[in-house]
């Protein structure tokens, strides 16, 4: 059995930045087994699949080591890949997944990705949050995520996480942010227990970055920058319990993988 695959930088136009992503388009859907080795071999943060399903698609997320429930570079990849290299008609892409209806528009030299917004909800900071990021952030919030908020770009970028630390926290990973000098805001982000220490350009973040930046600044449109040693941006939008995610993408690889049966 031989499958396409690619794989896109997303949140970026130019190759070598943003965060790669392997987008693999299937007929059918593979065991679930067969779908985490493929996403593992690729050792990728994350690698998604998709199954036409008449004008949908159904798509699914995988790290190296466990499927998530959303994920932002990765669509906004397969979206890129749909767009550019299937002969897909529309300026469009409706998805279906489980984190419910997902949906990417064109518009000019960026894919609009139409979310699920993320509420901030005040926390307590615990003792092991601080040893695991080295200093004490200003505040914590947390949704699918802890997000601890820091004085300015120079704070962030000064926090070398213990891994191990944060890999028993109980919630998926820990976002660190703060206002950024050229940008609204910045950000890194860590989720070692998903196999990923620090992901380079996080779309899923920023459906909780965004809310909170756009209550603090009061605006609702927003350019945020994660500082990752690649970087890229994502450009949001409120749009009440929605987000939107825009960001540019580019195919670093076209391939195949050649599968055989046991």
């Amino acid at each position: 059995m031989k499958l396409p695959l690619f794989q896109v930088d997303a949140f970026t136009d130019t190759l070598f930045s943003g965060n790669p992503a392997a987008v693999c388009p299937l007929v059918t859907w593979l065991p679930d087994t067969t779908l985490q080795a493929i996403a593992e071999e690729n050792n990728l943060s994350e690698t998604a699949f998709y199954v036409s399903a008449g004008r949908e698609f159904h798509i699914r997320w995988f790290t190296p080591t466990v499927e998530v429930d959303l994920c932002g570079h990765a669509t906004l990849a397969a979206a890129h890949v749909i767009l550019n290299h299937t002969g897909h008609e529309s300026n469009s892409v409706h998805f279906t997944s489980k984190s419910g209806p997902l949906s990417v528009v064109r518009d000019t030299d960026y894919l609009v990705m139409d979310f699920p917004a993320q509420r901030p909800e005040g926390r307590q900071i615990p003792a092991e949050l601080i040893a695991a990021l080295g200093r004490e952030p200003l505040e914590l919030f947390s949704s699918a995520d802890y997000m601890a908020v820091f004085h300015d770009e120079d704070a962030l970028l000064s926090i070398q996480p213990g891994f191990e630390l944060l890999k028993k926290l109980d919630l998926r990973g820990v976002i660190i942010t703060a206002p950024g000098r050229a940008t609204d805001f910045v950000s890194r982000f860590f989720a070692p227990k998903f196999g990923i220490n620090e992901d380079p350009v996080t779309g899923s973040a920023h459906c909780l970055l965004a809310p909170y930046w756009s209550e603090r600044l009061g605006k609702s449109r927003l350019t945020g920058r994660q500082l990752s040693q690649r970087g890229g941006e994502v450009v949001c939008e409120i749009r009440g319990d929605r987000v939107s995610l825009a960001g540019k993408a580019v195919t670093y690889l076209e391939g195949l993988i050649t599968i055989v049966a046991p």
